[in-house]
């Protein structure tokens, strides 16, 4: 098929791989405008772009897609249709109608659970058990098309999103072409009224290490905000991240280190932080981290 690309991020990068391996004629890959990134602030091209270029596929980079110019670029392309996978733009009715056979979205969930920007996030901080990903057609609604096609998958007691991200992407780059080989004769399949959760943005106020809450859902902030944001807390005035953990035993007051391993006391149980990260420093295991941080059994990181 003629195909018009558009995604930006790393999860995105599998997906146009796999339409290039299957023998689509990608015309065009649409991505955010590079931004400025690392010390000196030089714009930075999205990972979708880098690897495009790679492939020596046409790349645009448009601040907006609501303007007459760029819209009338993109219908005379004459697309089959546009596979969408976290390109980050509203798309506006007249790109959504442009392609023959519309725009199909990658969504990185179980629609119509965890509508949204940071569905893998929400999946495991709210302790879903299992997620995946739906092709769907995409309308002027949020997520809010019908369905061609859906790949479940369950979510590891200890999975982190970082991981959970890596498979999606691999199982969505699998599914879409699926779709793609099916798309004439798959139905769309509205998505029930019943169900419906919003993966809202991760808002940075959301990552303090809150001690008193139950182990079980401080494990899941910290493995469902690894590797970003990060949860964290701070100890002798420094913030460190904390990107792994597991749950464990232990009884004291919510935010007692228990051990010099630092298994922590929470509202309900423990956690054991396993890979923390100080400020300015590379992340660690943490027999590393205590042998620098040197974090003593009976420090109370909610009191510091």
């Amino acid at each position: 098929m003629r195909l018009i690309f558009m995604g930006t991020p790393e999860f995105s990068v599998p997906v146009l791989d796999a339409l290039v391996q299957a023998g689509h004629d990608i015309c065009a890959v649409y991505c955010q405008p590079p931004r400025p990134a690392g010390r000196g602030k030089k714009p930075r091209p999205s990972p979708v772009q880098q690897r495009a270029e790679e492939i020596g596929l046409l790349v645009r980079h448009p601040a907006s897609l609501k303007h007459p110019e760029p819209q009338e670029e993109f219908s005379e392309l004459d697309a089959d249709a546009a596979v969408v996978v976290a390109y980050g733009l509203i798309l506006p009715q007249v790109i959504l109608d442009a392609p023959k056979q519309g725009c199909l979205n990658i969504h990185a969930s179980l629609l119509p659970r965890w509508r949204g920007a940071a569905p893998i996030h929400r999946a495991i901080m709210a302790g879903d058990e299992k997620t995946g990903v739906c092709i769907m057609q995409m309308e002027a609604g949020l997520d809010t098309g019908p369905v061609l096609l859906c790949e479940e998958t369950d979510i590891g007691a200890a999975e982190t999103t970082a991981q959970l991200h890596d498979r999606l992407s691999a199982m969505g780059a699998v599914a879409i072409n699926k779709a793609l080989s099916q798309l004439l004769t798959l139905t769309p399949q509205p998505q029930p009224e019943e169900g419906v959760t919003y993966a809202a943005k991760i808002d940075k106020a959301e990552a303090r290490i809150d001690w008193a809450r139950p182990a079980v859902e401080v494990d899941r902030l910290i493995r469902g905000l690894s590797p970003f944001p990060g949860a964290w807390f701070e100890v002798d005035g420094q913030r460190v991240k904390v990107l792994g953990s597991v749950l464990d035993e232990g009884t004291g007051a919510a935010g007692e280190v228990l051990s010099d391993d630092l298994r922590v006391a929470c509202g309900d149980g423990a956690v054991r932080l396993t890979r923390l990260q100080r400020a300015g420093k590379g992340v660690q295991d943490v027999d590393v981290f205590q042998r620098g941080a040197q974090i003593a059994t009976g420090t109370n990181l909610s009191a510091v």
